[in-house]
């Protein structure tokens, strides 16, 4: 007979949980609803963006519950930093707004998913269940946004870091990848990858692409 421990087939897998929730009432009433979930086990939680970062880095869970609207540092901005440090980490933005401009900022800053507070306990169970196997979920009255932007293949600015920003609008004024480089005491090299990953993260082919939407969205200033 072997040893080796064979998993049971009929037992779900334990989906690690941050919470992260301003409030502590709140906070509570998600833990406890997670917690009562076999498959779920919270294994930190927070309540400010600077904290849920240093939780995320600590715990390694496989997904975040978070919100948006939080002290110290915003959850976008948390998400962001979440995503480029520990970029297999799942985040579940949970909040109240119902804004578009929020609603996709979440969503390219990082999130898998989103979902309002007013959703019913049943929808939050589901959903960190789904954006832990990487499934975009998405509140259902948010949906016709996301489509209609994609469609569009628009993207907010709140979803690039401030280096980002940065390398955009000097690409939108014309300046070299030599010139950035000297201008941000980094290397050329260094300037080539955030413009490849620009690329990327936008969509883009090519520099004039990333040249016309730093002057679309405001950040640099089109010449004659």
């Amino acid at each position: 007979m072997s040893d080796v421990f064979q998993p049971d087939p009929q037992q779900p897998p334990t989906i690690r949980v941050v919470v992260v929730e301003d409030h502590p009432i709140v906070r509570d009433a998600i833990v406890a609803a997670l917690e009562n979930e076999a498959d779920f086990c919270v294994v930190g939680q927070a309540g400010d963006g600077l904290s849920a970062v240093q939780e995320v880095l600590r715990c390694q869970p496989d997904v975040v519950v978070m919100d948006i609207f939080l002290p110290a540092q915003s959850g976008i901005a948390a998400i962001t930093a979440i995503k480029e440090q520990a970029p297999h980490v799942h985040i579940l933005a949970l909040t109240s707004a119902t804004d578009e401009t929020v609603f996709l900022a979440a969503l390219q800053a990082g999130a898998t998913g989103y979902l309002i507070k007013d959703s019913q306990r049943r929808d939050l169970i589901e959903a960190v269940r789904q954006v832990a196997q990487g499934i975009r979920t998405v509140t259902p009255r948010m949906a016709g946004a996301l489509v209609h932007r994609v469609a569009e293949g628009y993207v907010l600015p709140e979803a690039l870091t401030e280096r980002e920003r940065t390398i955009l609008r000097l690409i939108g004024v014309g300046a070299t990848n030599h010139e950035i480089a000297e201008q941000l005491v980094v290397g050329e090299s260094t300037v080539r990858t955030h413009v490849q990953h620009l690329q990327q993260k936008l969509g883009f082919d090519n520099r004039n692409q990333l040249t016309l939407y730093a002057v679309r969205i405001g950040l640099a200033e089109q010449t004659e």
